[in-house]
């Protein structure tokens, strides 16, 4: 038996088309994996399935969930359903998870309403759902003092506690390590044995793989390829899915070392606790004009707080930051994340980016020299934040960024939500930045071959209280 069928699902910006027919089903214990590019319509597909488009799109086609036929154009027949049939594990957990909230209420929240469960027994399965995602010493913390994978599990979580048999999964892991990727990706994959459908919306790869079942690729909002994902993966019919697949960071190139130019900043026997758990101990180091600084280690040991303290965002409990004399604190920007926080909702982007540009003495033109470099429409500057994809925003987030003629740029997980073609134009925009400006990076990803070959040197951070490690051709504590 089918558990959806989507039939024809397309969506309209006025009269302009942006993803075409697109039809799909779901079977019990079969998952269905979406693949494609930044921008390519995949998550429009998913708002289009679920009812849950912006206002401003306009969505047709028709979706058979069990005996109900429901009109994609009329969104509000869906929301009875939400939680309790069929549920979302959204892209942006800073969007779905209330500031005001700690993670187990979130969680909690969702088990006494949608399920009905008495407070008691709903707190306490609340706990297990978080312990089971790694998440045993954050049940009572806000979402703003998570890092973004420990807030992309909570919002998984709280998504799941409703008991819905089909589950929409918009990029679920981003963000996340290899570990904790497999983790949620079984996690999933587990609610099949129930006879349950998954629908997994991605341009990970390796998650992909890991998902199996049947896959759908697509570009520029039209289907490239469909097939067994086994199948499509390790042999592609098509041009675009074979160059999407060579893309992935394990084939690039290392990247060749220039020479190092004068310090931008001296770091020195730094030391960072979160909630009195200690994180790192006696980091130091020097970051030099033209290089690049890798940071890696699972989600949550302190990647994102080590930037933060370099940028003086944060307060070690030990060591200090000194930076190169003359420079303005404007000339320090961090690359977030997740870039939909940094944004303000109900200005376009082309407004906050001509800000921007008009604050440091930049014209128009630069933006629009950069857009295509970026691979970016210039119709995106008319929208808002919500009426873009995450991708898009992340590339957004690094042109406003390039407007400021950085000398030190903290890059927070700059490509969790890119595909890999356009990872690899990202990755290469900011090296070249690197190079030509004479800048610091501080690269930080999760992705071990992607900083294996686009570092110089690369910091490598444990579990919370491990001892840290510093990799590369170079004598501990001086990065030159």
């Amino acid at each position: 038996m089918t558990l959806l069928r989507a039939e024809n699902i397309t969506v309209s910006e006025g009269d302009t088309p942006i993803l075409h027919p697109v039809s799909l089903h779901l079977d019990p214990g079969e998952p269905l994996v979406v693949l494609g590019e930044t921008g390519s319509g995949k998550s429009l597909l998913a708002q289009a399935i679920m009812g849950t488009l912006p206002k401003d799109l306009s969505p047709k086609g028709r979706v058979v969930l069990g005996d109900r036929l429901l009109d994609a154009a009329r969104p509000a027949g869906f929301r009875p359903l939400w939680g309790r049939e069929i549920a979302v594990l959204p892209q942006e957990p800073w969007l779905s998870l209330d500031p005001l909230m700690r993670a187990r209420a979130q969680v909690s929240e969702a088990h006494r309403l949608v399920r009905g469960l008495g407070a008691a027994e709903a707190r306490a399965q609340a706990q297990k759902d978080l312990a089971r995602l790694g998440l045993d010493g954050a049940a009572d913390q806000y979402p703003h003092e998570l890092s973004g994978g420990m807030a992309q599990r909570v919002a998984i979580a709280a998504a799941r506690a409703g008991g819905a048999r089909i589950v929409i999964a918009d990029e679920p892991t981003k963000g996340l390590d290899a570990a904790r990727r497999d983790e949620v990706a079984d996690l999933l994959l587990a609610e099949l044995a129930q006879g349950g459908g998954l629908l997994v919306i991605t341009h990970d790869l390796a998650l992909a793989r890991r998902i199996g079942g049947r896959i759908v690729i697509l570009r520029d909002g039209k289907v490239v390829e469909a097939g067994v994902t086994r199948s499509v993966m390790a042999a592609p019919a098509k041009d675009y899915s074979r160059e999407l697949i060579a893309a992935d960071p394990e084939t690039w190139t290392a990247r060749r070392k220039p020479p190092a130019g004068a310090a931008v900043l001296t770091a020195t026997g730094l030391a960072a606790e979160r909630r009195g758990n200690r994180l790192f101990s006696e980091i130091s180091f020097d970051l030099c004009e033209g290089r690049i600084l890798g940071v890696t280690g699972p989600s949550g040991c302190g990647k994102s707080t080590l930037g933060d303290v370099v940028l003086g965002l944060v307060r070690p409990v030990a060591g200090r930051v000194e930076r190169a004399p003359g420079l303005s604190p404007t000339t320090f920007q961090k690359l977030y994340q997740d870039p939909v926080a940094a944004f303000p909702r109900h200005r376009t982007l082309g407004r906050t980016l001509a800000d921007v540009a008009r604050r440091h003495g930049q014209t128009q033109d630069r933006i629009k020299a950069l857009m295509p470099r970026l691979g970016l429409a210039t119709v995106l500057l008319n929208r808002r934040p919500g009426a873009v994809s995450g991708g898009e925003l992340q590339r957004l987030a690094l042109l406003r960024l390039l407007l400021v003629r950085p000398r030190f740029i903290f890059a927070d997980e700059p490509t969790s939500r890119l595909d890999p073609i356009t990872q690899r134009q990202v990755i290469g925009l900011l090296t070249e930045t690197v190079e030509r400006e004479g800048c610091g990076l501080m690269l930080v990803s999760h992705e071990a071959a992607l900083v294996g070959a686009t570092a110089d040197h690369v910091l490598s951070l444990g579990a919370q209280g491990s001892h840290t490690e510093m990799n590369g051709p170079i004598v501990a504590g001086a990065l030159r």
